[in-house]
């Protein structure tokens, strides 16, 4: 029907949601020539200042936060992380009145994109299988465990999961290799797409809150991958397969030397610790820096 109206009418369709999932895997060739497909992410930080009319002039440089200055920009950014991105909820006044449009979103996806535009026969399933999700958020899936836990099969999760991420609710991570092989073998990290989503639903821990905001931002700016020995050694997140992030609540100099030896050994350009509390450690970034 799109094809035709567009074809043979002078209109254009603007196709959210699982729409846009369905005319971009499943009807991509019928539409060729016919249709340009954007991302469009929760607000950024800056976006969120900005939407709030929020006058404080970012310093473009690391070092020129002074302690006074981080306070006043953190209390905003805690608020970024605590509630998210959502331009809706942004502009209400409230905290019950966030709660209620971080609810609304929720209810509304799952509603609309799940029970009324998929064509999955077990919808309590699914459901269930997002609150597993958000309590696993910055962690390697266990494909085999979430099966026993739902009590369906392997197969049935992966569709579950193709489906979450294809309507943006989650992004898998995979890891980072030299092998396209292994990658596909080695199990992904999961994250939402909005911390304050998660957050309202299932309440995070400051560490997952923060990591999850991180990867908001970091996502804007490439590819993601993570990194984890068999030791034990790891990193949270890898851009573009040159730079190494860390994701810590108040790092230490032992985070840095350690963040640096596994960097240097996987041959990545450069590494940073991203933190939440203020620090004057060296190779360090705060959060609404990225």
């Amino acid at each position: 029907v799109v094809k035709y109206l567009i074809d043979h009418y002078s209109v254009k369709f603007f196709l959210t949601g699982s729409a846009s999932f369905y005319l971009k895997n499943l009807f991509s060739e019928s539409l060729a020539g016919r249709k340009y497909v954007f991302e469009l992410f929760p607000f950024s930080f800056k976006e969120f200042l900005a939407l709030k009319q929020v006058n404080i002039k970012l310093p473009k440089k690391h070092f020129q936060f002074t302690e006074p200055i981080f306070e006043t920009v953190s209390r905003y950014y805690l608020e970024h992380l605590q509630f998210g991105g959502f331009p809706q909820v942004i502009l209400k006044k409230s905290y019950q009145e966030k709660k209620q449009s971080l609810n609304d979103i929720f209810s509304s996806y799952f509603q609309l994109e799940v029970k009324q535009l998929s064509d999955f026969r077990k919808i309590n399933k699914v459901r269930d299988l997002m609150f597993l999700l958000m309590e696993r958020i910055g962690s390697r899936l266990d494909i085999q465990k979430l099966s026993q836990e739902l009590d369906i099969s392997r197969a049935t999760i992966y569709e579950y999961l193709s489906f979450l991420e294809g309507t943006y609710f989650i992004k898998l991570i995979r890891p980072f290799t030299k092998s396209r092989d292994v990658e596909i073998r080695k199990a992904a990290k999961v994250y939402l797409c909005d911390s304050g989503l998660a957050n309202n639903v299932i309440g995070l821990s400051k560490g997952m809150l923060f990591e999850q905001s991180a990867f908001q931002s970091l996502r804007l700016k490439g590819e993601l991958n993570y990194y984890q020995r068999k030791t034990g050694g790891e990193i949270d997140f890898i851009l573009n397969k040159r730079e190494a992030y860390e994701i810590k609540i108040k790092p230490g100099k032992s985070d840095l030397n350690k963040l640096k030896k596994i960097a240097s050994s996987i041959k990545l350009d450069s590494y940073r610790i991203v933190s939440l509390n203020y620090t004057s450690l060296e190779k360090t970034i705060y959060g609404f820096e990225i």
